[in-house]
């Protein structure tokens, strides 16, 4: 069994975000036990709220824990561009230093107990070139994303990536060894690919204890651009009760909280499509899982519950090279510089029994330097906020008002 302890963080990054980690403290979520205010459905803010003010001044509960999951990393031109000037200005001869495009989120990664990115792409070995290495089958480009981005992740506060995407076998099984290798360099854990059948029984069995909790993270793929791999390699969600399945297991090896992180196919949808809310449905009904994570759609996408589960629906992109000036097609959509943040609270409030209490954080990418912002404790900051470029004020607000139609309640 693994234990996650949070890491020394470079930078001073949690003295330099005490004051924004402290405004991200207001709960906008809603309780586990106070799900049925509709089946499935929307997360009104108005008794989110409310729910959370009744509740909380309440028991202390007996353990908690804070969990972050974080939208996809999708290290393209714009991306990797970034990171490479600032490893110029750092004058130190590295490739890339992507710490600096995270920079002004790291302070809510490192404070959560357990935080986890989703690496979209296969990530290279020391000095092995990045980028496009031809074209998928199924259409779109296969990539490889620079050995760098494993320490500019980690040095954010990530402590734990999912990996299985439709992306993870773009190349092959040398990618799929690669990756694992960089990150676990890095000072990282992977869920979702793996490099033997012996390794893939481990993960699915693995059990992280954080804040003296037992979580099991399970991560999948509905969708290959690529022939199939073998299932060990990339896991693969062929139904849902093939991954309820997996969540039996874990629950029985001992997991107290579990979270499912599933990546989809379709992609720029405002909402879920039908296919995708059936599986969902179907996996919960069969399936006691606390979290349910959905990455692929490059846009953010509504969070619901259905039952008992929250649902994060997409979490848009944490960094991508989409939403990019003079580009066409869906790389022209604005949407894709938008993601979220998922900040669940756990807490205990009887033996066994957790409640989760889900916070939304909103985060943006600046069109040119692809730095990733939260726009909404930075503009509620009139000091912070005159001290930014006109431009940048007006790309923040633009995000926010994008995304606030989707997700209302988001912080």
């Amino acid at each position: 069994m693994q234990t996650v302890s949070r890491r020394t963080r470079i930078h001073g990054l949690v003295a330099r975000g005490a004051a924004l980690v402290a405004v991200l403290t207001v709960i906008v979520g809603v309780p586990t036990s106070a799900a049925p205010i509709a089946d499935v459905g929307v997360i009104d803010q108005g008794a989110a709220a409310g729910a959370v003010a009744e509740r909380l001044p309440g028991p202390e509960p007996i353990r908690q824990l804070t969990v972050v999951m974080g939208g996809d990393v999708l290290n393209e031109n714009p991306v990797n561009d970034a990171g490479a000037r600032h490893a110029r200005d750092a004058r130190r001869g590295a490739r890339y230093d992507f710490a600096p495009v995270f920079a002004p989120i790291a302070p809510i990664i490192a404070a959560a107990d357990l935080a986890v990115c989703h690496a979209e792409l296969p990530i290279g070995r020391p000095g092995e070139r990045p980028g496009v290495y031809g074209r998928s089958p199924f259409g779109g480009n296969l990539l490889l994303a620079p050995h760098e981005i494993a320490a500019g992740l980690a040095a954010t506060g990530f402590d734990r990536c999912s990996t299985a995407s439709n992306h993870s076998y773009d190349r092959g099984a040398p990618g799929v060894a690669s990756t694992i290798e960089a990150l676990a360099a890095a000072g990282m854990s992977v869920t979702g690919t793996a490099r033997s059948p012996a390794e893939a029984a481990d993960m699915s069995r693995e059990l992280l204890t954080v804040a003296g909790v037992r979580i099991a993270h399970l991560s999948y793929t509905r969708h290959h651009n690529t022939a199939p791999p073998p299932d060990w390699a990339v896991r693969f969600a062929h139904t849902p009760a093939q991954v309820a399945g997996d969540v039996a297991a874990v629950r029985a090896a001992g997991a107290e909280l579990v979270i499912v992180s599933l990546h989809t196919f379709e992609e720029m949808r405002p909402a879920p499509i039908p296919k995708d809310r059936a599986f969902a449905e179907e996996l919960v009904a069969l399936a006691r899982i606390d979290l349910l994570i959905h990455h692929g759609a490059h846009v953010v996408q509504p969070v619901e519950w259905i039952g008992s589960t929250p649902v994060y629906w997409s979490l848009g992109n944490l960094v991508s090279g989409m939403g990019r000036p003079r580009a066409t097609g869906r790389y022209a959509d604005l949407r894709s510089l938008d993601g979220l943040l998922a900040r669940v609270r756990f807490r205990e409030m009887a033996p066994g029994s957790f409640v989760a209490v889900p916070e939304h954080v909103l985060i943006c990418n600046e069109r040119a330097s692809r730095t990733v912002h939260a726009p909404v404790a930075t503009l509620a900051d009139p000091v912070r906020t005159a001290a930014l470029p006109r431009w940048l004020r007006s790309e923040l607000r633009a995000c926010v008002s994008r995304s606030r139609p989707v997700v209302p309640d988001f912080i």
